[in-house]
């Protein structure tokens, strides 16, 4: 998709509305209704125009419910400073990418620093305590312009392999959590996916669990009890934390 029309797709604000709600879930349409105070035929409108655009598929269940979820991951990247503006084309991640041609990642940012006298007049352990003279004469010395026109390619090199490596991170962080997803049975992956990642940074507690997930703690208690049996996680002194 071109960037400008994801940018336009995504300037309505129900529109971003609806696929944070579906990014939790698949929703059916009177459900997204009533979630974010919208009438069924704006839903209605707002859906054919993500389906149209590939964003958002939908399937019908058995109690004939049409419900619409988002169809693959996309990112954007929006630039604007001083010196640009513009979007990077919005892409799919992938896992795949090579990250063996990445070479500038590598680079010695401590040696990087920007030693121009004006950064370092206001560093705390530079020039700040000099004569006003001193500090003058300092600024007079310049930078070698084709020093700073290589550290600005190096750098500009950087950022392009980061795109690259986030688009690669991305690809993992999608390839994870399907995995993880199939390696539990449970009625809603995704929330599962939630609760066991937000476990991987340290044991909780059921309550806190459930503020940080957004969800009653009931359900919270009722998922931890299925991944207990399963011999997923496990409690300790009331705390919940993975099995290792």
């Amino acid at each position: 998709m071109d960037s400008a029309e994801f940018l336009d797709l995504l300037g309505n604000a129900n529109r971003r509305r609806i696929l944070r709600l579906l990014a939790r879930k698949p929703c059916y349409v009177t459900e997204i209704s009533e979630q974010l105070g919208v009438s069924p035929k704006a839903v209605i409108d707002h859906l054919e125009k993500l389906e149209d655009a590939g964003l958002v598929e939908s399937r019908i269940d058995d109690r004939r419910r049409k419900y619409f979820s988002i169809t693959r991951h996309i990112s954007l990247e929006v630039t604007v400073s001083p010196y640009k503006f513009g979007t990077r084309s919005a892409y799919p991640p992938s896992s795949r990418v090579d990250i063996a041609s990445v070479r500038q990642v590598s680079l010695d940012l401590e040696s990087a620093v920007d030693e121009s006298p004006e950064v370092k007049s206001s560093d705390t352990s530079g020039e700040r305590g000099l004569p006003e003279t001193d500090r003058d004469s300092t600024a007079e010395r310049g930078v070698d312009p084709a020093e700073l026109a290589r550290e600005l390619h190096d750098f500009e090199q950087l950022e392009r392999e980061l795109s690259l490596l986030h688009r690669w991170a991305e690809g993992r962080i999608t390839d994870l959590r399907e995995r993880l997803a199939d390696q539990v049975d449970a009625a809603d992956p995704r929330l599962v996916t939630e609760l066991l990642v937000t476990l991987a940074e340290e044991p909780q507690e059921t309550p806190a669990l459930a503020r940080q997930l957004g969800i009653p703690p009931q359900v919270v208690g009722e998922l931890l009890d299925v991944l207990a049996t399963e011999g997923v996680v496990q409690q300790e002194e009331r705390r919940w934390r993975l099995v290792d």
